[in-house]
């Protein structure tokens, strides 16, 4: 069922993700001209990511009809697999963003418009059309209320702390590839009335390299719990990263939340850098999607990871001192979480993303 109105006016506001899940959602990769080898290695580090949160909570893998029985015979049989066409596997992006309504107990889906992170002259791919559809396919088929939305936005686009508070970047929001036609407050008031928030923190920018997305803020910094926030930072200087994350601190260390609270702010650093090679380039096919060049940095980040029930998956990239270091800090961060390490994660972030860009969680309304 679709309703035109904001969810705000029924009560619903956007959990935080730590908040108790039914179910996560991901896709499936293949396209060659994004996942090398055809996808054969993206493929097998998704499986890793699926079966690691399956340790947790369900998962539900959607796949082409061309790719639905490679993905069964992959997966381990405790995961669903569906049919579903799609242009790409970023369910961060193209799944809906769910919300859930206290009061009723209830749980529906937001679907923002798609276009690509950026449209057909500066988006990551020309054709789109099929990903238009996946959150709408996913809300019918949970048969939850769908709350359809005009604005361009994508979930990597923003975190919440499920009490009032949001946060994005100003280089992925205000990109004029994305609402031309909205200004900041016009952009902040649709979030307020969508996602029930009352307090939105602006951060100058995302990760260093993230020119896929425009800077989303789940590669940048998300919340660990009301009031506490984790940034990707650097401590080297000549790190083009290093103004962006001092930039964010700033901002954040004078933020205050929609409880009137001012944020902690816990710092996880960024790996040292990475570069696409020539091996991996050399692995994609020419089509439609933007063009990946051996030499190029990856955004490479361990705030990208997913949080489950009572657990964290979380990207490792090869790099023994900075891995260690992520799984310290969120072993911290979150005591009730096992923390759990996904060491093919590099193959993702070729593709332009990680763990969270892959997964949608499901939230599951409780009493």
């Amino acid at each position: 069922m679709d309703n035109n109105a904001s969810p705000s006016e029924f009560g619903y506001r956007m959990p935080a993700e730590w908040e108790f899940h039914s179910q996560c959602w991901m896709g499936w990769p293949e396209r060659p001209d994004n996942w090398r080898e055809s996808a054969m290695h993206g493929q097998r580090v998704f499986v890793e990511v699926a079966s690691a949160i399956s340790k947790f909570e369900s998962v539900t893998v959607c796949a082409s009809a061309a790719q639905w029985d490679s993905a069964r015979a992959q997966l381990p049989k405790n995961i669903r697999v569906l049919e579903m066409s799609m242009n790409d596997a970023w369910f961060r992006d193209i799944g809906p963003t769910f919300v859930v309504c206290d009061r009723t107990s209830s749980v529906a889906g937001i679907d923002w418009s798609f276009n690509s992170w950026g449209g057909a002259e500066n988006g990551c791919y020309k054709d789109w059309s099929l990903d238009s559809l996946v959150a709408r396919k996913i809300i019918e088929v949970e048969r939850l209320t769908r709350f359809p939305h005009s604005m361009v936005l994508e979930g990597g686009s923003i975190h919440v702390d499920g009490e009032g508070t949001c946060i994005t970047t100003e280089e992925c929001l205000l990109n004029p590839n994305r609402n031309p036609h909205l200004t900041r407050e016009a952009i902040e008031h649709q979030l307020k009335h969508y996602l029930g928030v009352t307090t939105i923190i602006w951060l100058p920018w995302g990760l260093y390299g993230d020119d896929d997305t425009n800077g989303h803020i789940d590669n940048m910094c998300c919340f660990v719990r009301p009031g506490v926030v984790m940034l990707a930072w650097t401590d080297d200087e000549n790190d083009p990263q290093y103004e962006r994350s001092l930039e964010a601190y700033s901002v954040l260390s004078k933020a205050i939340d929609a409880h009137g609270r001012t944020l902690q702010i816990i710092k996880i650093h960024v790996p040292e850098p990475l570069f696409m090679t020539e091996e991996e380039a050399d692995g994609l096919q020419a089509l439609d999607g933007k063009p990946r060049n051996a030499g190029t940095r990856l955004a490479a980040s361990y705030i990208n990871f997913y949080i489950a029930n009572k657990g964290i998956v979380a990207p490792a990239f090869g790099d023994e001192k900075r891995d260690k270091e992520a799984v310290d800090v969120l072993t911290a961060a979150f005591p009730d979480h096992e923390v759990i390490t996904v060491s093919g994660a590099r193959e993702i972030v070729l593709g332009g993303g990680n763990i969270h860009c892959i997964t949608q969680q499901q939230p599951a309304c409780l009493r």
